[in-house]
């Protein structure tokens, strides 16, 4: 096959991604100023009528949370929908209140004034972890109502802040769940200095959970590094948890933008798959 052939077929195959992916907004049980909240979600289904297995990507943070402007940007990955569609998995986006196109207000875990961006008080972010989980909460249930959506492989993962959201849900829903990926997950980066606290407070709920997790990290992530991510992990482990950490070199790229690498990670992530179907 001449390179002009494998071009054009990787175009087409491309293209037959994207023609799979449709926006809806999810009505969900949530409410705010007695109005109900519907969340953007991006989807990408495979052909046919299901019901297929599901996964819940979750997205991060916006930085440092000083940015409005980055509040409404909708947040999905083409590469991660390209590699489970191609597995027969319809993956989900859903974007949290107040984030990409979603009704209500963006709340996870603000100083008192919000201009200063995210909090490093304990109490207070961890309020807005715990606003998070809701609408992740929010979101698998109304996927759940779908008939194409299979109720007995859900798989959950994201990344940054939605891949500690991902590790705590499935603490807090193990019956629900089948798989956590969790590419370079926390919730406050280093410059926090309570960040182990936060950090570990949140991943050790999800060590209930009590079936394998994958942890994805970067070398070089400009909010955590190794040593701190490791730390985390082990303090997941002592809570009981179980899981596995891979640790990459990204190159030229900052080690949390691992995600953007799909030749790291999709090796790992197929083994994973086939490890966790039942």
């Amino acid at each position: 096959m001449s390179r002009v052939e494998i071009a054009t077929l990787l175009a087409a195959e491309e293209h037959i991604t994207w023609s799979r992916r449709q926006v809806e907004f999810l009505n969900t049980n949530l409410v705010e100023n007695g109005k109900p909240v519907r969340l953007e979600t991006v989807l990408f289904k495979p052909a046919g009528d299901g019901p297929f297995p599901l996964v819940v990507f979750n997205h991060g943070s916006t930085g440092s949370g000083k940015l409005p402007e980055r509040f409404t940007r909708t947040s999905w990955n083409f590469g991660l929908a390209e590699f489970f569609l191609d597995r027969g998995w319809m993956i989900a986006f859903p974007q949290r209140r107040g984030r990409g196109r979603s009704d209500g207000l963006y709340d996870e875990g603000f100083a008192p004034l919000r201009a200063n961006g995210y909090s490093c008080d304990p109490a207070r972010s961890l309020l807005g972890a715990d606003r998070a989980l809701e609408d992740i909460e929010a979101a698998v249930r109304a996927l759940l109502r779908r008939p194409d959506v299979s109720r007995h492989a859900i798989l959950i993962g994201g990344n940054s802040r939605g891949g500690i959201l991902s590790v705590a849900y499935a603490g807090k829903h193990p019956e629900q769940i089948l798989g956590v990926i969790n590419f370079v997950g926390g919730w406050v980066g280093e410059g926090c200095g309570n960040a182990d606290q936060i950090n570990q407070t949140l991943f050790q709920r999800g060590a209930s959970y009590g079936l394998p997790t994958l942890w994805l990290y970067g070398k070089d992530d400009k909010y955590y590094s190794i040593a701190h991510s490791r730390s985390n992990f082990e303090a997941y482990r002592r809570a009981g948890g179980k899981g596995t950490l891979l640790e990459f070199n990204v190159g030229v790229i900052d080690g949390h933008d691992l995600i953007a690498d799909p030749s790291l990670w999709k090796p790992t992530i197929g083994e994973y798959l086939d490890s966790i179907r039942r």
